[in-house]
């Protein structure tokens, strides 16, 4: 699936919007304005559902598929990264042991402050 198809063919949840960010230093770059999309394995969220931290509600605007080959520094801005490089090497310290495909499609969630 690409940025540009319909919301509304998406295939269904893998796991609940309360999951899609937990890290300390991820909910202080979103409570700060400096991380406005969040990419993971799984689609955490529909479009149109609202994200609570710490008070503050944040909705989902854009859900698509990409592939991790397919990242530019923009991407990684969104993410709160200065770069593609930094966002990799952050994801891969997440997880170890995990490769960097190119190849590789993660499910990308936008959002915004309401």
């Amino acid at each position: 699936m690409s940025e540009v198809e319909a919301q509304d063919v998406l295939p269904p949840k893998t796991c609940s919007i309360e999951k899609l960010v937990t890290k300390e230093a991820d909910i202080r770059k979103v409570l700060a304005g400096t991380k406005t999309a969040t990419r993971r394995n799984g689609r955490y969220a529909d479009v149109g559902e609202t994200m609570s931290l710490q008070g503050r509600d944040f909705v989902v605007e854009r859900v698509y598929r990409q592939s991790l080959g397919d990242l530019t520094d923009a991407h990684a801005r969104q993410e709160g990264y200065d770069s593609v490089e930094e966002y990799k090497q952050a994801i891969l310290s997440y997880h170890p042991g995990m490769p960097w495909l190119p190849h590789m499609k993660v499910w990308v969630h936008e959002f915004r402050e309401v």
